[in-house]
């Protein structure tokens, strides 16, 4: 079977569709986002018992866990200390977890959903690299992103109903870089939104179709996800480097720190996008 092979130059990747080795038996279910960790590890946040399922690079299984706990699975985000933060949307919860499964904190009332204050129906989190600060999209009920501090504190929030600058029609995923951005996935309104760490509007990125995700690799560049469905590669400053259209629509994506691309594909389960090298 011929090689299927998206984007280009340094961004080439050969497509690895379906990605994880089940045990028998095993189907996947609604796999809403895919995040990997210090061991190149990838966790597949799944709509079905066991919630979190765990891969080795190669795709063997080697945990699953979060059953009675986890139930509507949406953003995963895994931090450089390996602390793993879920999105359990429609009981408008933030759980912090280890990577044994054991539970350190939770943010939001569960079962109890708020108006434009945290949560309704919450999308994706992100944590700032250099203080450790949790951002919440808050995008099916509410138009908000959400800062806590590293403790869980509540620190504020903004953004309300709309399509002007700082105005959100369903904020679907949100990334923090090192010089202090918060990039926020405004999928509605067909754009990329970056504020300040305080929420302070500076610029957006357009040309593209209702934006899912955002990941940034160790060089910088910028992976979104969007439901052409593709992958579209940009600078810091929002030059397109590269394109590709997808296997299956990414939901949700990651990379690895070899350069590998994931992508969750609802009910067609995980991609793995495997770097080339030229």
């Amino acid at each position: 079977m011929a090689k299927k092979i998206i984007g280009s130059g340094d961004t080439t990747f050969e497509v690895i569709h379906p990605f994880g080795n089940l045990p028998w038996g095993w189907t996947y279910g609604n796999v809403s986002h895919v995040a990997t960790d210090s061991k190149n590890n990838v966790y597949a946040f799944q709509r079905k018992d066991p919630p979190i399922l765990v891969f080795d690079k190669d795709g063997n299984f080697l945990t699953g866990w979060g059953q009675g706990i986890l139930f509507d699975a949406h953003g995963i985000f895994i931090s450089q200390e390996d602390d793993i933060f879920l999105i359990d949307r429609d009981h408008h919860e933030v759980l912090k977890f280890n990577t044994n499964g054991e539970v350190i904190f939770r943010l939001g009332k569960r079962e109890r959903p708020a108006f434009q204050a945290p949560f309704n129906h919450p999308t994706d989190i992100g944590v700032a690299p250099n203080s450790g600060d949790i951002y919440v999209s808050d995008g099916y009920g509410n138009s908000n992103v959400h800062r806590f501090s590293s403790e869980g504190k509540y620190l504020g929030s903004w953004g309300k109903p709309g399509d002007k600058p700082g105005e959100f029609t369903t904020p679907h995923a949100v990334w923090i870089d090192d010089n202090e951005r918060v990039y926020v996935a405004d999928r509605e309104n067909n754009r990329i939104q970056i504020f300040s760490l305080e929420g302070d509007y500076i610029t957006e990125w357009r040309d593209l179709f209702h934006p899912m995700d955002i990941f940034q690799d160790e060089k910088g560049r910028f992976f979104v996800s969007d439901q052409i469905p593709r992958i579209s590669v940009f600078d810091s400053t929002g030059t397109l480097l590269a394109r590709g259209k997808t296997a299956a629509n990414p939901h949700g994506i990651w990379g690895d720190k070899l350069g590998n691309l994931y992508g969750a594909g609802n009910e067609a389960g995980v991609t793995k996008y495997q770097k080339i090298a030229l």
